[in-house]
């Protein structure tokens, strides 16, 4: 049956980053506006790059206003920094560089560091910035993410929320980062939990070619399986979502936009 999760079908990956870059450009105007920052949990992956480097050249490297944006990641692996497999990296070179941002509004994951102890300090990091010592996320503007991007891997993970159980860092509550381990990858990752992902104001899936085909058809139009599909997890509490698909991903859907 037609999917009932929001979604829009660009002809091209380049017209699905340029697209994506637009709304970035715009809720980072929007919030601004309406409580003078923007923070944005980036994604890593090959179709965000595009929308990085777009982001990075004119007219949004001008536009955009980067002094008061503050960027997160939704999830990392555990490496370096400077390591190719980096999403920091990637996501420095792509953008960063770029454009105007302050370094102290660059929130990084220590990959670098014990895995579980790097998820413990993202989410004091994160806790400070959204102004939330303890307690669950805060819908209110200035207290919740105001954008999240997200991929899809072929498995039907998303950041690194991989199939399986989900397991439970704490007895008293769900943590807002925790340390996997990435079987089929031999890694550990560091990642935000759907909890807080959840809170956030947007949610943008970005999602571009054939190969994604299969599991776009599943995730948008199958049965609702949250343990077996990870991207099923994520279901805003009090904001929007929105899956932008180029149409080599978007071919196993009944109904296009």
């Amino acid at each position: 049956m037609p999917s009932t999760i929001p979604h829009i079908v660009l002809p091209t990956a380049e017209a699905l980053a340029e697209d994506a870059a637009q709304r970035f450009a715009c809720a980072a105007s929007d919030a601004v506006q309406s409580h003078g920052e923007f923070v944005v949990a980036l994604s890593g992956g090959a179709t965000p790059r595009g929308v990085y480097k777009r982001l990075g050249a004119p007219p949004y490297a001008a536009t955009v206003p980067w002094p008061r944006v503050q960027v997160l990641w939704g999830d990392e692996r555990c490496v370096a920094p400077d390591q190719a497999a980096s999403n920091y990296r990637m996501v420095r070179e792509a953008l960063l560089d770029h454009v105007p941002i302050r370094a102290e509004n660059v929130h990084r994951i220590h990959g670098e560091d014990v895995p579980a102890l790097a998820a413990q300090a993202y989410e004091r990091t994160l806790r400070t910035l959204l102004r939330t010592p303890s307690g669950p996320p805060r819908a209110t503007p200035g207290a919740r993410i105001d954008l999240v991007l997200l991929g899809l891997g072929n498995d039907g993970h998303t950041a690194s929320l991989f199939p399986g159980p989900p397991a439970r860092d704490v007895p008293d509550g769900e943590p807002w980062a925790v340390a996997r381990y990435h079987v089929a990858a031999s890694q550990w990752r560091v990642t935000l939990t759907p909890v807080l992902i959840n809170a956030a104001a947007e949610i943008l899936f970005l999602v571009s070619g054939e190969g994604k085909a299969t599991i776009v058809q599943r995730v948008l139009e199958g049965p609702r399986r949250p343990q077996e599909l990870p991207a099923h997890q994520i279901a805003p509490v009090d904001g929007r979502m929105l899956w932008l698909l180029d149409a080599a991903a978007a071919r196993g859907l009944e109904a296009r936009e």
